[in-house]
């Protein structure tokens, strides 16, 4: 029986929505296709996860944190810099959460989870050219007064992050309590976890915007 996280990520096409501001094209929509599969189909270099230190030292100099870093520079440098500063958030909020890279077709995808699977991913930062997007594992049905939940799938919800500081906001500051309440799992204490590699796609699209 496919889980329903799994069967939510096969999903890729309907998940991704942002604000109406946010001018979208056709690759805008989709979300972070590949993390489904951890290795064979979804990671054509067929490679091994790669393991090292995680969220109490922000990755230090190991093999995982440079390939990670490598990913981060594929963006433009104010994205990039952005997506430093939501892990850093990401990690100080979750030091014992492992973190599962999947440097997909779509997008660049970084998943806190409390194990080594994606069925373990609670939360998760999808990286786009224009924008970053938090997503939620579960966010269905969670108390939502400020309407900020995105999607209609009955697991995933997800919102768009105006910026790192986006994390700091006390209404998504709740979300993030919800979630953890909803899996039980103590991802804001305890042993630090890990930084894994777990898949990179032979083929990307473009991780820049195209001029104007």
């Amino acid at each position: 029986m496919v889980s329903p996280i799994k069967k939510h990520l096969s999903n890729a096409g309907s998940v991704a929505r942002v604000p109406a501001t946010v001018k979208l094209t056709k690759a805008d929509h989709l979300f972070f296709a590949g993390i489904r599969h951890e290795t064979g189909a979804g990671n054509k270099m067929g490679r091994q996860a790669r393991t090292g230190p995680g969220a109490a030292d922000g990755g230090g100099t190991t093999v995982p944190a440079a390939e990670l870093e490598s990913f981060i520079g594929k963006y433009n440098a104010d994205m990039a810099a952005q997506i430093r500063e939501v892990l850093a958030s990401m990690r100080a909020k979750l030091p014992a959460a492992n973190q599962l890279v999947y440097d997909n077709y779509n997008a660049l995808a970084i998943g806190f989870a409390s194990g080594e699977r994606v069925t373990d991913v609670i939360f998760s930062i999808a990286c786009y050219p224009r924008w970053i997007s938090l997503f939620f594992f579960p966010g269905a049905g969670f108390d939502d007064p400020g309407k900020l939940l995105k999607g209609a799938g009955k697991k995933c919800r997800h919102i768009v992050l105006r910026g790192p500081e986006t994390l700091d906001d006390p209404d998504v500051s709740a979300l993030m309590r919800q979630a953890l309440k909803s899996s039980g799992r103590a991802l804001d204490k305890g042993p630090a976890g890990r930084l894994i590699i777990k898949s990179v796609s032979a083929k990307q699209r473009p991780r820049r915007p195209p001029p104007d």
